[in-house]
């Protein structure tokens, strides 16, 4: 039994099969680059003086300083727009249109495919049954401008999903509950690959939030199976995928796992300071005291992030001691906020809804915290600084025990909100 991505790997490399821990030279469908990694990646190619053969499989966001908070960053989003129009067959995502890993989910990569990006998030397109990874800045110029890249096979790890996910729970608290299981080394270079019964209770943005944060664990990438939750989600941005070519995509026959998680049993985690890994469930801290709450990020910041946070929040207000930061992951996020009324759930509740921008998750803007101050966010990373002040402490959780926590100012258990 192949993974499913060394089946990938071993199509984009030409070859029939390929071997864990074989190194192998594949096609590459896609490269991704943004304003905070993209400026090394910019001098590289300037620097070789070469030009981009196929541009129209570059993808360039100016997501993280979005709007510019800065002249440095003002400068690089001037540069990027002026080396850029030279290629005008690059994708090219201007300020406010959204993060770059939900941008590229919104049907801009398909099934089979490898993609790699200057951003280790990007295993977040795993979730489509493609293989993504993040790379560093020169290995995406090398990408750009050959179109291959060398990839070692990584080793998979089988995860089996069981049970029917709780309503009160996401795939924030799927992905924690892993991470707490494994540590922030357990699946160093691996491949997570998901399956399982438990698979079919998990929606499209649950599975994208899993593959997010899977490189907090240290994985290589991580993969879905081609099924029918996919594929209607794919099909809603207009992609039709032919089934036949893309079988191999198909769930695995049964194998023996690694690790099995019953969803049903699981309780909404928490993710304490400093690592993702240091995970609890939320009872054992609940009634710690917060300043901030954060929804948003390319893990959290979707539409059904924002609804079940505007569910909790409807006619209800956040404490005083509060603030809360909404900032949705994508233009098309936002549009459909304020079209089915959920901005204005979330504003009356007294939150602050942001652009769409990476914004306080990277503490580059937006809602930067200071010393002392405790932040509950449903982002990806709390490691010492991430979101501002060093002597800040960072707590990651889900859309809705974030939402839950700015009512009540302190760390809440969403099941208090949610019958």
């Amino acid at each position: 039994m192949y993974s499913l991505t060394a089946k990938i790997l071993a199509r984009a490399s030409g070859k029939e099969k390929v071997e864990v821990g074989e190194t192998v030279i594949a096609q590459v469908d896609k490269v991704v680059i943004h304003d905070v990694t993209g400026p090394i990646t910019l001098e590289v190619i300037e620097k070789l003086k070469h030009q981009i053969r196929e541009p129209g499989r570059l993808y360039v966001f100016l997501d993280h300083y979005s709007p510019s908070p800065s002249v440095p960053a003002s400068n690089i989003h001037k540069k990027f727009r002026s080396f850029f129009s030279s290629y005008p067959q690059t994708k090219f995502f201007d300020v406010g249109e959204g993060i770059c890993h939900q941008v590229m989910v919104e049907g801009n990569v398909l099934p089979g495919e490898v993609v790699v990006g200057a951003d280790s998030h990007t295993t977040t397109y795993g979730a489509l049954a493609a293989f993504s990874t993040g790379v560093g800045s020169t290995e995406a110029a090398y990408a750009i401008l050959t179109g291959k890249l060398w990839f070692k096979v990584p080793e998979p790890m089988y995860i089996k999903l069981e049970g029917e996910l709780p309503r009160y729970a996401c795939g924030k608290d799927v992905i924690l509950r892993i991470l707490g299981i494994i540590g922030q080394e357990g699946a160093n270079y691996k491949s997570l690959e998901f399956l399982g019964s438990g698979l079919k209770s998990l929606s499209m943005s649950d599975r994208l939030t899993i593959a997010n944060m899977s490189v907090e664990g240290g994985a290589k990438n991580a993969v879905f199976p081609l099924d029918d939750t996919l594929i209607n989600y794919l099909e809603g941005f207009g992609q039709h995928i032919e089934l036949g070519k893309l079988a191999y995509l198909r769930p695995p026959e049964e194998i023996n796992p690694d690790l099995v998680i019953d969803l049903s049993k699981l309780d909404p985690m928490v993710a304490k300071p400093h690592s993702p890994a240091n995970v609890s469930p939320v009872g054992d801290i609940e009634g710690l005291k917060i300043d901030v709450a954060f929804i948003g990020s390319c893990t959290n910041g979707r539409y059904e992030d924002l609804l079940i946070a505007a569910e909790i929040l409807k006619g209800r207000r956040i404490s005083r001691s509060v603030r809360l930061i909404i900032t949705p992951a994508s233009k098309k996020i936002l549009a459909k906020m304020l079209e089915n009324g959920i901005a204005k759930i979330l504003l009356d509740a007294g939150a602050i809804i942001t652009p769409p921008s990476c914004g306080a998750c990277f503490g580059g803007h937006l809602g930067v915290v200071g010393d002392e101050e405790i932040i509950i966010s449903s982002s990806n990373r709390n490691f010492v600084g991430r979101m501002g002040s060093p002597k800040a402490k960072i707590y990651l959780a889900s859309p809705a025990t974030v939402a839950a926590s700015a009512i009540e100012g302190r760390i809440t258990d969403p099941r208090n909100y949610l019958r």
